[in-house]
């Protein structure tokens, strides 16, 4: 039977109405004053370190996402550990959730596809995450400005901007899982749990299980030293299999104009470079682009998944 009109018809209206859904609920209040409540905190713990330790900087702004004062970690580490949580908690209800209310077949009765249903749950919720984001980076700016006295420089808006767009590409690879979740099991309480355990491995024992696989794939030979470097390459691409991991790395290739690699450093790499002497933007981003179209791919992989399965599920009134 051929579909008439486009398939995305209502995705506007059917987002709009989910991220004001989000935008008024209590349980997003709660999560979005927790992170604010860290993120300050955080913030104001980096002010008092740069002002007690650092002088003339060129990328000053950039310390206060990744400079940490005990017992703080820093504003980069916040978000890093705290976005999946709030990604989970905007989708994993998102299919479920209708099913649960018998609200499914109503909003199917409307004059729109499943497609524009899943889209717009999708976007909606991407969209309450980015309006976040950039609140949290507007504070972050004022807070600089206001105890430091100096503006960002040319150099710190160019990383903030593509630091935020990986942020959000990383927040929806968790944003796309907890859809995932929520479309393939029918419970929202099964489906909180299953994307809650998958971060929990994926962010916390991950780092742990990775040399243990890479010493089974890429055994130490004694009489070759070159497995060293191969099992640390082997565990490196295991490692990546998280998105913590993926973003990590650009974190610190974005937020430290210094860091001229991911990985290990090998002489050709800092052959001729000035010791301490920044990296241009444009070639930090290339170094972690394969990163960031990692995280990108993950979140299309996700959604992929929750788009297929959602057409075929049999919604009954």
């Amino acid at each position: 039977m051929t579909r008439e009109g486009s398939p995305f018809k209502g995705t506007a209206t059917v987002a709009l109405k989910e991220a004001a859904d989000h935008m008024t609920s209590a349980r997003m209040h709660l999560i979005m004053l927790l992170v604010l409540l860290t993120a300050i905190g955080a913030v104001y713990g980096a002010i008092g370190r740069i002002t007690e330790t650092t002088g003339q900087n060129p990328f000053l702004f950039l310390k206060l996402l990744t400079v940490a004062r005990e017992p703080l970690p820093s504003f980069a580490a916040f978000l890093g550990f705290l976005l999946p949580l709030v990604a989970i908690a905007l989708g994993f209800d998102a299919v479920n959730g209708e099913y649960a209310r018998r609200t499914m077949s109503r909003l199917l009765a409307q004059p729109i596809y499943r497609d524009a249903v899943l889209f717009g749950k999708f976007l909606g919720g991407l969209l309450v995450i980015g309006i976040a984001l950039l609140t949290l980076w507007l504070l972050m700016t004022g807070l600089g400005i206001l105890f430091l006295g100096l503006p960002p420089s040319g150099g710190d808006i160019v990383r903030g901007i593509a630091y935020l767009v990986t942020t959000l590409a990383y927040a929806g690879v968790w944003l796309a899982l907890a859809i995932a979740f929520s479309t393939v099991i029918r419970s929202p309480a099964t489906s909180a749990l299953a994307a809650l355990s998958v971060w929990l491995v994926l962010t916390v024992f991950w780092g742990m299980i990775a040399p243990l696989i890479a010493g089974v794939i890429v055994p130490l030979d004694p009489f070759d030293p070159m497995t060293v470097i191969s099992q640390f390459e082997m565990q490196q691409a295991i490692a990546r299999v998280s998105p913590q991991t993926l973003y990590g790395e650009v974190t610190t290739m974005l937020l430290d104009p210094s860091a001229r690699s991911v990985g290990p450093l090998f002489f050709d790499q800092v052959e001729g470079a000035i010791v301490g002497a920044p990296l241009p933007t444009i070639q930090s981003l290339l170094v972690v682009w394969p990163q960031v179209a990692a995280l990108v791919a993950g979140m299309i992989l996700l959604f992929t998944i929750a788009y297929v399965v959602f057409q075929r599920q049999e919604v009954r009134a």
